[in-house]
Parts: C-alpha cells; structure tokens; sequence
C-alpha cells in the first residue's frame, strides 16, 4: 500500500492500527532492550556500575538531541510537502537533514568525549564510580557520527510507508544490541564500556542497513544534490525544537536530580532513581511508538486540507495513549518490588523496601501522563511547534525544577513524588492549550461546505 493510500484513503481506525502497532512493537524492542540493558549491567557488573550508567545517561541522550532534533524536524515539512505534491522540496529536506545529523553527530561526539571527565567530576562522583561513567560516555561519543542518525531513518522509513520495514530494523537493533552485550559483559568480561559498544554496535549495522533503500532508489524519499537555505533550516528547527527542548530540558533535570541524590542519599539514591528511569524506559517508548508512528499520516492530512481525519486519527492517539498509561501504573503499584530487584540484586530488605516505595510514588505519574504526551505529539504533527515546546520545557524543566523547591522538605520521598506532581501540572497545561485552540481544531475540511 502506497503513502497516498495509506493516509488519505484508509479508514482511521485501520490507519491506527496499521501504523501504530509496528510503531509499537518497534518501540516494544527498543523498551526491552533498554530493560535488559539495565538488567545484564546490574546482574554482570553490580550496584556501582548500575549507578554510573545512570548517572551518565543523561548526556549520553544529549549527545543524541541535535540528530533528534534535526530528524524530527525534517519529518514534519516532509510529510507536509508530500501531502501538497511537492515531491522535489520533500527530497531536498531529507538529503539536507541527513547531512546535517551527520555533521551534528561529529560535533556532539567531540564536544562529549573531551568533556566527559569535568561533567561527572561536577556531579560529585569520585572515584570507580566517576571512572565508570567516564568510560561509558567516552563509547558512545566516539561512535556518535554513525550512530546517531538511526532514529531519524526510523521516521524516514515510516513516512515512505516501509511501516513494517523500521519495526523490524528496531527489532533487529534491539536484538543485536542485546546479544552482544551478553557477549560482552557475561561471556568476555568486558566492562561498563563493554555494554555501551554493545548498543552503539547494534545501532550502527541497523543505521547502515536502513540507508539501502534510499541509496537504491527503492523509496519515495531519495538523495539529491542538496540546497541548503535559510527557509528550510528554520523550518526543521522549528518543528524538531519540542522534542530537542524535551530532551535538553529533561536531561538538565535528571543532571540536576542526580547531583542532589549523590549528595544527599549516594550511590543507592542514584540507583533507585535508575530503577524509576529504566521503567519509564519501558513505558514511554510504547507512548511514543503510537503518537510518533501517526505523525506523518497526520502532516500528510493536514496538507491535503483533510482536518476531520486529523481529529479521528488524534482520537484513537489519545484513547490508546491513556489505556497503556494506566495499565502501566497497576503494574507498578502491584509489583514494586519484583520489578526492583530485576535491576539490583544485591539490596538489603531496608534498601529493596525503599526502592519499592519509591516506584510505587513513581506509579502516580502515568495516571495522568497520557493526556501531555499526547497532546504534545498532536501540536508538534500540525505544526505548532510554540505549543508543544511549551508542554515539552514545562514537563521536562519548570514543573520538575518548581516541585524539587516546594517539596525539598519531604527529602526523598519529595523526590519521588515530583514526577506525579509533574504529570498533573503538564495535564492541565495541556488541556488549556487544546482549549485555546479549539476553533481551529474544529474548522471544517478545505473545499467542504461552511
């Protein structure tokens, strides 16, 4: 089924579930890969080791925000420009963009790699624990050239309708990257670094694998000979800028929250807030595969005039959304404590008790996670970028950042309890946002009767 069919033709429920269950499972992989990851780390090399790759993560993610940036931004012009006809401007925004996350990938590498020791030394991590850490982020910032554009080949797969295609390149990412990280953690030996050479491995045969298409001529999108211009550049950034702002925002917090938790509860601190990331891990990829696998059928909608089946797709987005979030938090309320020792098994009662606690606050959150993330999804899919960077910065920074002041006094637990208080505040923002905008949401199809 071609493109066109695809989104202007079928019905939206089918279009739904087409698009978005690949989308899911994709993400499903990914999600347990992630797992897994944080189990082989745990399991192989222990509770220090745990708690260095947690403390690192964040700036191994923001060595991937620019090539997100630029991947996510380009999709949405793309998907506009195909819906309007305009096939040339839609070849020329991809070539550019994979130019660009190319050269964005050098730069982030370098920039990591040189400033990775000071950035853990103003933690305050010492010692092993400040080493480790070293150590993972150095691999992924070495391989950060070929590796970071292999989520943006995602977007660029789904939006040629190769829909099948990208979730079994993310499945075979993920299964490669985790079984070579058993290779070289409970097999070879390897350390911490071994498990972040495991991932960057996996990316990159999956990143070389997805260009084949487009190199061969076999897809809608193809390369030319590129025109960069001011018009463009904006655009991209524009629209990628929600899910960069997401993603430096986010990653501020958890620096900012991993510096109190090493001073004030220490390596444990830093591991259960690991544990608490991990599941997210697991959560919010589902999340994201059903809003971000509809987005270009919504751009496509959009720029055919046909808003009517940009509400029915959006419709089906938020009702899945809030059914995976709140079957999520009945997992975690009902089972904390297995699901922490998964990740740490060499806890005390006292420890593996406070980690429980600790996931069930966490639990809260996806009670009203939904609502935000998906009305994020929709703004950044018609373009309004104003909007979605709005929900994006408040959830990831100035809701988190406001909670750790007024409930500082609460110590951990006010910790725990900042990610639920986070969700209901992006909950609300995003209601007001929707209702704002209802007018032209609710404008009628072009070309229709008034």
């Amino acid at each position: 089924m071609d493109s066109h069919q695809l989104f202007s033709v079928t019905s939206p429920l089918k279009l739904f579930f087409l698009a978005s269950i690949p989308g899911v499972i994709s993400m499903l992989a990914s999600a347990l890969y992630q797992t897994i990851d944080g189990v082989f780390v745990g399991q192989f090399l222990g509770s220090t080791a745990f708690a260095a790759v947690n403390l690192a993560m964040p700036f191994v993610i923001i060595n991937f925000s620019l090539a997100d940036l630029i991947g996510v931004g380009a999709s949405v012009p793309i998907s506009i420009s195909l819906g309007k006809k305009n096939e040339r401007e839609a070849h020329n925004i991809f070539t550019c963009a994979c130019i660009m996350i190319f050269a964005a990938g050098i730069l982030m590498g370098a920039l990591l790699y040189t400033l990775a020791p000071l950035l853990i030394r103003l933690m305050g991590a010492e010692g092993e624990f400040a080493s480790l850490a070293v150590d993972y982020i150095r691999v992924y910032a070495i391989c950060s050239p070929l590796t970071t554009i292999v989520f943006a080949m995602d977007n660029f797969l789904r939006i040629c309708g190769f829909i099948r295609g990208s979730m079994f390149l993310n499945i075979l990412m993920s299964v490669l990257s985790g079984g070579l990280e058993f290779l070289f953690l409970g097999v070879l030996c390897f350390g911490v670094w071994g498990a972040a050479l495991a991932t960057c491995s996996g990316m990159m045969v999956c990143a070389l694998l997805a260009l084949i298409p487009f190199m061969r001529g076999r897809a809608l999108l193809r390369f030319v000979r590129p025109r960069f211009h001011a018009r463009m550049i904006r655009q991209i950034i524009n629209c990628g800028s929600p899910n960069f702002l997401n993603n430096i925002a986010g990653r501020i917090t958890s620096i900012m929250l991993n510096a109190i938790l090493v001073r004030v509860g220490g390596e444990l601190a830093v591991s259960i807030y690991g544990v608490l990331m991990y599941t997210e891990g697991f959560i919010q990829p589902l999340l994201y595969g059903m809003c971000d696998s509809l987005q270009p059928a919504v751009g496509y909608n959009l720029g055919a005039g046909k808003l009517s089946r940009v509400r029915a797709i959006e419709k089906c987005c938020f009702c899945a959304s809030a059914v995976v979030s709140l079957m999520s938090s009945a997992v975690m309320m009902l089972i904390p404590a297995q699901i922490s020792s998964l990740f740490m098994t060499d806890l005390d009662a006292g420890s593996l008790s406070m980690t429980a606690a600790a996931l069930r606050l966490f639990a809260l959150t996806y009670l009203t996670r939904w609502f935000s993330f998906a009305t994020q999804s929709f703004m950044l899919a018609i373009e309004r970028p104003r909007e979605a960077s709005l929900i994006s910065v408040s959830t990831a920074l100035l809701f988190p950042v406001l909670l750790i002041l007024l409930l500082w006094p609460l110590g951990l637990t006010g910790i725990w309890l900042n990610f639920a208080g986070t969700s209901l505040l992006a909950g609300i923002l995003s209601f007001v946002i929707l209702f704002r905008l209802r007018k032209e949401l609710l404008k009628p199809d072009a070309g229709s009767a008034p």
